[in-house]
Formats: C-alpha cells, structure tokens, sequence
C-alpha cells in the first residue's frame, strides 16, 4: 500500500489509503464535534436504518452553517427521509431502468470513440479531461434536456461544491464558517438560475427529456413546486457526472499501478465488470456520507444520542479487514465483493447502473486503442485533496 502513497503522492487526508486504521469503529472527535462510523458492518446498520438515521442532516447544523430563508432542499432527494423519499425516487427511476440504461450503449461508445478521436489532435493526453469527465456530463446533459455544451459551467460548479479542502468541522469560527458559506452558495445560486430558467422553458415547450418529465410529473395529484424540480435538476446534474468521473479515473489508476491485473484484463475483457467493482471498493469516489440521529441509540457499541451529525466513512468501511480479507490489496477476483460504494439501502445510487455501463464501455475501448494504460513520469498525477471524495484531478498518461 506504501508503494501506491508514495508514487502518486496521496493526500493525508485521504486516511484509509495510508494503511490500516487503528482505533473502534464508532467514535466522537472533539475537535469537529462529529461522530465518525468507520466499520462495515456499522456503516451497513446506519444506511439500512433511516428512520434512527435521517438524511435531513440541516435540521441538526448549527444556524449559523444554514444558508438563510430563500435556501431550500426541497427536492434534494439525497438529504430527503421517506416517505417523501419514495415518492421523489419513484419519478424517476423509470428514467435509469435497466433497459433505458442499456439502449444508452451505442450513445456513449460513440461518444467515447468522439472524444479519443479529438484529444488524438493534442500532444497530450490528460484523461479526466480528455474523456472521464466529457463523456458522462455529455451522457446525463442529453438526458436531462440540459446543453453538453456548457459542460464547463458544469464543472465550475461541481469542483466549487465537492473539491474543498475544508476539514468537516462543527467547531469552525464564526468566519470559518461565513467564508465556508459563501464559497458554496455562490455556485449553488448561479446552478439555481440556470436549471430554473431551462424548467420554465420546459413549462412552455416540453420536449422528451427528464427536465420536461420533472415539471410534468405529479405526487399526490400534485405537480412538483418549481424549487423541487430545480433541486431535483441539480442532483441528477451534479451526481450523474461526478461519480463516474471518478471511477473511470480511478480504474485507470488501479490498472497502472497493478500492471498484472492490466494484462490479465486485457486478455480476458469480460473481467472488466469486476475490475470496476474494485476499483469502486479500493478506490471509493463519494467516500463519505452525512447522516443525523433522530433518537438515542447504540451503535457498535458506543451510545450515541438524539440529534447528533454522523459521518459515514464509505471508504474506511470498504477497507474494513472484518468484511473484506487483504483490504489494501487490489484484487478484481473478490467474490463476493458487496463494497458499500454506491451506498445502500433505500439512498442507493439511482444512477449505479449507469456509472457502470460508462465504466465498462469507456475502459474496453480505451483498452483497444491504448497500447498499455500508463501514467506519464514527467507529469504527475493530482488526486482530489478534498476529504470527502477519492478521485483524480489529473492523471496524464502516456500514448503507445
């Protein structure tokens, strides 16, 4: 595990890369004010239980951390409890069944042979911006009705919401937290404006796409509230690029620091599915996930009490040697391999089945027409240094 810290320089606060933890797997940390769940087996009880453990974790923020009354997250169905969950969930996971996501194929190995045919032009190629990050924005814009070509608005406002250095901390300074709230209401606003004025166009022209099936759709007899359908915008925008994004680049990481496992996927591609499948558990790209306690409980053996902010470490649990035997070793054979990656539960990632697919056809092709997947020496690799997210920001690689 040394070997991969120190060749791509992983940052600290990426602990679970830098070997195993010491410690239980349930604990208070003073200094932030949070609780921290680390275990699998403890992870798996918080995702399996919303009603001890809410998503509605701003019912439990500090005032002073809540953006003010014109802030809604209605409609945001990852900080939502059932049964609104439910119902949310429910228009559009029609959107991302099986057979919708498998007719999407052809759309994106022709995307992917576009965007190699394109960077061929440069002297380089850098592939989260060359194909891991152009290829699933691109994919999730055609199906919400959004432009792919403001692709890099997109961008801007996912790596000023998510690639934040800040340390997740209860106990921040008054203006720790004012700075905290402006870099991230700003971004939020102007992602705001921009689905809110493509919704209304949808109002006066509908067309088939999940942005018009949003403003159409009715709960309880009752079409959606425009904040709703824009928050609802946002998610599927922002959670139907990033994921991938990541776990392209970090299969790609995986199979250049593994060059055995590059040859053997070479050789044998129906393997690929489970290449991805660990490098999703080695490497996990939404590493943490926030949860609040609705009431007293016991959890790995620790009390923990009413209205308390959890944080549920995805990718500490995905290394816990309790569940997984040699956690710090890369191994695509593992079987069973029920890394909590796309989360579970009633949360679990609506668009897994999608990221997969992007997975699966992206590394086939860049198999095909790359000699060998390896980084480039001259040009180092850069992970993302917020504590939140496992991922490359950059990962140039060699041609040949």
């Amino acid at each position: 595990m040394s070997g991969i810290v120190e060749r791509y320089d992983i940052p600290k606060q990426l602990f679970w890369l830098h070997g195993p933890r010491s410690g239980p797997p349930v604990e208070f940390d003073t200094r932030t004010g949070l609780w921290n769940v680390y275990g699998y087996p403890e992870v798996q009880e918080v995702l399996g239980d919303p009603v001890t453990y809410s998503s509605d974790t701003m019912r439990v923020l500090p005032k002073n951390m809540v953006p003010g009354d014109d802030f809604s997250l209605d409609g945001f169905i990852t900080q939502i409890d059932p049964p609104e969950h439910g119902k949310l969930r429910k228009l559009v996971s029609s959107a991302f069944t099986r057979k919708v996501v498998a007719d999407l194929e052809p759309r994106i190995a022709e995307l992917t042979h576009e965007l190699l045919d394109e960077a061929r032009e440069q002297d380089t190629f850098e592939l989260v911006r060359d194909l891991a990050y152009p290829l699933p924005v691109t994919v999730i814009a055609e199906l919400l009705g959004v432009p792919s070509g403001d692709r890099a608005l997109f961008k801007r406002w996912a790596d000023a919401l998510f690639q934040r250095d800040a340390e997740i901390s209860l106990n921040q300074s008054e203006d720790e937290r004012r700075a905290d709230l402006e870099a991230t209401m700003k971004p939020w606003k102007e992602m705001t404006t921009y689905l809110a004025s493509h919704a209304a166009e949808r109002r006066r022209r509908p067309r088939a796409d999940l942005l018009t099936r949003l403003v159409e759709a009715e709960v309880d007899g009752e079409r959606l509230p425009d904040d709703q359908v824009v928050n609802f915008a946002i998610v599927l925008l922002l959670a139907g690029h990033i994921t991938t994004t990541m776990l392209l680049g970090n299969t790609v990481l995986c199979l250049d620091a593994f060059p055995e496992r590059q040859a053997g996927v070479r050789a044998d591609r129906s393997t690929i599915p489970d290449v991805i499948e660990e490098a999703i558990r080695f490497l996990t790209p939404f590493a943490l996930l926030g949860r609040a306690t609705t009431r007293e409980t016991e959890l790995g053996g620790v009390t923990l009490p009413a209205d308390q902010m959890i944080m549920i470490w995805l990718a500490a649990a995905n290394r816990d040697p309790r569940q997984f035997p040699d956690p710090d070793v890369f191994d695509p054979g593992r079987d069973p391999n029920p890394h909590l990656g796309f989360g579970r539960g009633i949360h679990f990632c609506l668009g897994a089945p999608l990221a997969r697919l992007e997975g699966r056809v992206a590394l086939d092709i860049l198999l095909d027409r790359f000699g060998t997947l390896r980084t480039d020496p001259d040009d180092p690799v850069q992970l993302i240094s917020a504590p939140s997210l496992t991922g490359v920001r950059r990962l140039p690689l060699l041609r040949g």
